[in-house]
């Protein structure tokens, strides 16, 4: 096949690809009914003062759930988050926090925190959730029921992305964007290929029979991308999972600056294809759907930008910033080139990774 061939071909698959998950994309209900079984909320903390008084607000206000408990780790954090969530929470039972061990040889912090919280808790339903989330209301009980109509084991509710400056608004909404116009989810739904993968730490729901039956968080310890992983085990292991529209129930801001940003994904992207080769055909992916096809004119920017606008209007993005695409994909192989600069130099929340 032509270069010419392939920067037609592969963005109008990407586009295909998109337009039909908008059919099989699965959505919470707003009106779920009372989940009675029991839910544990697991949920690692280091270094998150700025954070956890509205998680804890948002956390108070979970409704249709009777029997729920959260179980904050902190993870030896040198700010005062621990003292602020037992301020916030010492009045409600259903809350407890406990201080982490030492990070043990052969963990990376949060699977370890993640593992820690886990033995300390029990239920029949475990659920994680990043301190820089924020969860309406219904948020538990209605992605809890989707994954029990569906009889899965484990779903990834992807919250909605808040970007707010221009860094962040040319690359958050590249992480919906990258699995919308790759994975075919009504496949990825009935499928326990590992490939078909998709997952979010930020809000990740499990039945803990399938988290027990890998071991826990132990089968992703040394883990960059651990939410990638930790589906991938849980479909190796025969437990069938999904992504799910979150953004109608919660929302999340990873990152507040350039730096932050930068930082973040300079500790992960260089993990996310396997290597220096699986990067380098990452990146000229990257530049064949994203740039190359401008050679062909209007029709070929808006191939590029198509899977984009889809992207955006499924996940409650800014469609406008969808018309940015090339050059958000010129910015992304920028960090991830810098992510392999960078290996052993990256600190993330006072930690080398």
């Amino acid at each position: 096949m032509t270069p010419v061939a392939l920067t037609l071909v592969l963005p109008t698959l990407m586009l295909l690809i998109s337009s039909f998950n908008t059919l099989s994309l699965r959505r919470p209900s707003d009106e779920s009914e009372p989940f009675n079984g029991s839910v544990a909320v697991l949920l690692p903390v280091r270094n998150e003062e700025e954070n956890v008084l509205e998680l804890v607000s948002s956390l108070k206000k979970q409704m249709g759930i009777a029997r729920v408990s959260f179980h904050f780790l902190d993870d030896n954090s040198s700010d005062a988050t621990f003292t602020l969530i037992t301020q916030a929470t010492k009045s409600d039972k259903r809350f407890s926090i406990t201080h982490g061990d030492e990070l043990a040889t052969g963990w990376l912090g949060k699977p370890y925190a993640l593992q820690q919280a886990l033995e300390k808790s029990s239920s029949d339903v475990v659920v994680v959730i990043d301190a820089d989330v924020r969860l309406e209301a219904h948020a538990l009980v209605s992605a809890i029921g989707l994954m029990k109509s569906r009889h899965l084991s484990f779903v990834s509710a992807y919250p909605r992305q808040i970007a707010l400056s221009l860094s962040e608004r040319l690359i958050q909404p590249l992480l919906q964007w990258s699995w919308l116009s790759t994975v075919p989810l009504a496949i990825s739904e009935r499928s326990l290929n590992p490939a078909f993968a998709v997952a979010n730490g930020q809000f990740f729901i499990a039945k803990r029979s399938a988290l027990e039956d890998i071991h826990g968080f132990s089968a992703v310890k040394e883990e960059i991308i651990d939410d990638i992983a930790l589906a991938r085990a849980l479909l190796r292991a025969g437990h069938r999972g999904t992504v799910i529209d979150g953004s109608r129930i919660a929302s999340c801001r990873m990152y507040k600056s350039w730096p932050e940003l930068r930082e973040g994904y300079s500790k992960s992207l260089r993990v996310a294809f396997g290597g220096v080769f699986g990067s380098f055909i990452a990146a000229l992916f990257l530049f064949g759907v994203g740039v190359a096809p401008l050679s062909l004119g209007l029709f070929g920017y808006a191939l590029i930008v198509g899977p984009r606008i889809v992207s955006a209007s499924l996940t409650k993005g800014r469609i406008w910033d969808a018309l940015l695409h090339p050059l958000s994909i010129i910015l992304l192989v920028y960090l991830l080139g810098r992510s392999w600069v960078m290996r052993g130099r990256t600190q993330w929340k006072g930690r080398v990774v």
